[in-house]
């Protein structure tokens, strides 16, 4: 197996393997680990999920489950409440085989080599469209601590670089304010609201649609946040 590895002017780090599995190749820059060491109090990392992180996983969405209900599609195959590990195994055996297909990238996400959420860019078309859509979701006991805007901005800088995806999106909740702070942080555009599009915490909800392309994060969106990161720093003093 070839590894790949390589710094950016940003200073965050991928590791690529190049592999298949099962004589399926993988898309193009899948899987991947990313990392950005430097920039916050503790190391943040990508990696691709896996079933060693079944307890950590199955911990974090029981313990997290109020802070999480009102964002949370209603999915059967990952409630929230349910405490046995059958989901989880399930889940990810879904997301391995799409990833195989070039439809989804699932990632970890880790602070300071901890389980921390989930960060995943799925519902991808290739073709003329080179499309996907992120979703993330952060433990509670992590959040505020730009984990997720540093992540989000790494798996952008992969899928638009390396990947080869034109444009993503992310729908949100009108009322989840701090994901809506993410996405605009990084510089994606809101495109309107989407009636009813998701089925949230047992309803039909109202979603803004925020999108960015390949155009709106060049040259790198990561150098991008890590200079909007230094700024507030130094404001502060």
């Amino acid at each position: 197996m070839t590894v790949l590895g390589r710094f950016s002017s940003s200073g965050w780090r991928a590791v690529v393997p190049a592999r298949h599995d099962g004589g399926v190749a993988y898309v193009r820059g899948w899987p991947a680990t990313l990392t950005e060491p430097s920039l916050l109090q503790a190391p943040v990392t990508l990696r691709p999920l896996a079933t060693r992180d079944a307890a950590a996983w199955r911990e974090a969405r029981v313990r997290n489950s109020e802070w999480l209900r009102p964002w949370e599609p209603t999915n059967p195959e990952t409630p929230l409440y349910q405490s046995s590990l059958g989901p989880y195994v399930s889940m990810v055996r879904t997301m391995r085989r799409e990833a195989r297909h070039g439809v989804t990238l699932p990632w970890v996400v880790t602070w300071d080599g901890r389980f921390a959420g989930q960060l995943t860019v799925g519902n991808i078309i290739w073709g003329s469209a080179r499309t996907g859509s992120v979703g993330y979701w952060i433990d509670r006991d992590y959040a505020g601590l730009g984990v997720i805007p540093t992540a989000l901005a790494m798996a952008l800088d992969h899928c638009f670089g390396v990947v080869g995806l034109h444009r993503v999106e992310a729908t949100i909740r009108p009322e989840n304010r701090a994901s809506r702070r993410v996405v605009e942080k990084l510089g994606f555009r809101d495109e309107g609201i989407r009636r009813r599009c998701l089925h949230v915490d047992g309803a039909w909800r109202d979603h803004i649609c925020y999108a960015i392309t390949a155009e709106d994060a060049a040259p790198s969106l990561m150098a991008r946040w890590r200079g909007t990161v230094r700024s507030a720093r130094s404001r502060i003093g």
